[in-house]
């Protein structure tokens, strides 16, 4: 359900407090059906990547294939996707389908969750270290808002300890 917001030209919409502040995040300002993007969310030319930059198959992202993930040119394949494209598929990484499925429901989970809930996990209001969800990493530093939200678990020595900090919608 959308976040009853007013946006009217004599009150239009503080991005920084709704986004970051109210913890409703890119997730809650895509539901609000803006029809273009807020310009904080846009950025400076000057920081803009290369696009000038010609790719072999511009069609399809990378695949980066895990199984030998000792070589030195998997590491390589990686800071290529990240540098050029942003993101890349993993395969033959170990990980049990499973357990991918569970942490893809758990964060459907959590992006369903009122902003009054996510963000008791916000940088500043999180009662521990070891979970934090936010949007972009320093928003009131950035040049330009980052469009994503995340939630993240940093693990420690003591896992279960970690395990018990994350939302319990999660668990």
């Amino acid at each position: 359900m959308a976040p009853s917001v007013s946006m009217t030209h004599s009150n239009p919409l503080n991005i920084l407090d709704f986004v970051v502040h109210k913890g409703h995040g890119v997730k809650g300002l895509a539901e609000l059906g803006l029809n273009t993007l807020p310009h904080q969310y846009i950025q400076p030319p000057q920081e803009r990547f290369d696009t000038s930059i010609e790719e072999a198959n511009q069609d399809s992202i990378p695949v980066i294939d895990m199984s030998n993930r000792d070589d030195l040119k998997v590491a390589e394949a990686v800071c290529d996707a990240a540098r050029k494209w942003g993101f890349f598929q993993i395969v033959n990484h170990g990980v049990d389908v499973e357990v991918l499925e569970d942490v893809k429901k758990a964060t459907h989970w959590f992006y369903e969750l009122p902003a009054e809930e996510k963000n008791k996990y916000s940088k500043e209001r999180s009662v521990t270290n070891s979970v934090r969800f936010g949007t972009s990493f320093s928003p009131e530093a950035e040049n330009a808002l980052e469009w994503k939200d995340y939630l993240s678990l940093f693990i420690a020595k003591d896992v279960d300890e970690a395990a018990s900090l994350w939302p319990s919608v999660c668990r």
